[in-house]
């Protein structure tokens, strides 16, 4: 799991006052899209750490939305956990990173992750993370088709067989490498989202028409990726895809 250059904005305002225009805890969002109560993964966050503050406050968090919703690429749980590392500082409960992400984990399969959004092999569910090492300077153009895919239904959808774990494969000189890479960027998830999504599987082929070393879907859709060796590439791929109607295309860049 890699962090990228696309990021929503949290605004956490603190009020203790009691003013009669706050709720105890108020989400809202940019996005219609998003749910704005108790379904929103950043109000469960925020409800947990309110719980542990002793101090008399309410709090209005607002979300301005640039991850596409339902794309795969992590934004809701990027959100809840940027809001447990804010309230965190915020109220001056001072928990350590790792206690964090073990908290974090009941939000969801992927927050532990973004607790500190580092390059990391994930196991088990998401949970068991370790760092990787650092990794080559590359670019990505990621396409969103402008349709959401319900994480849900696929996996539903999903039908596995146990495999062999390769645990011992060394990730960074393969990151290093164009023909490797191709041979790491394995989603198995592909194929029930494609199967209803034929746009998705257009998508990878325009990447790699656009010079694109790899592409791969992210997560469970409905956004693909294009991994370039270089920006000048990446830049010239965006501005050509993106001009394609229905589509949202990013230029991003690994963060390590």
């Amino acid at each position: 799991m890699v962090p990228v250059s696309l990021y929503d904005d949290i605004v956490i305002t603190k009020d203790e006052t009691r003013q009669p225009s706050f709720r105890t805890l108020k989400v809202t969002c940019s996005h219609p899209l998003v749910p704005q109560g108790r379904a929103n993964l950043v109000h469960k966050a925020a409800a947990f750490f309110l719980s542990k503050s002793r101090k008399n406050l309410r709090l209005h968090i607002h979300i301005h939305k640039r991850i596409p919703v339902g794309a795969g690429l992590g934004g809701g749980s990027s959100d809840a956990a940027a809001t447990m590392v804010g309230l965190n500082r915020l109220l001056g409960l001072k928990l350590p990173s790792k206690k964090l992400e073990k908290l974090s984990l009941s939000l969801g399969a992927d927050v532990p992750f973004f607790i500190n959004a580092r390059p990391a092999r994930a196991r088990g569910i998401g949970e068991r993370l370790t760092p990787l090492g650092k990794l080559p300077r590359m670019w990505l153009v990621i396409l969103y088709p402008g349709f959401p895919v319900s994480t849900a239904w696929v996996y539903r959808k999903l039908s596995l067989k146990l495999t062999k774990p390769s645990a011992n494969t060394s990730i960074n000189p393969i990151l290093g490498n164009a023909s490797a890479l191709r041979k790491l960027l394995v989603n198995d998830l592909e194929a029930v989202t494609m199967g209803r999504y034929p746009e998705i599987g257009l998508l990878k082929s325009k990447l790699t028409e656009e010079g694109a070393i790899g592409t791969l879907m992210s997560g469970t859709g409905s956004s693909v990726f294009g991994i370039f060796n270089s920006r000048q590439r990446a830049e010239k791929a965006f501005r050509r895809l993106r001009k394609i109607d229905g589509l949202k295309a990013f230029l991003v860049r690994i963060l390590d």
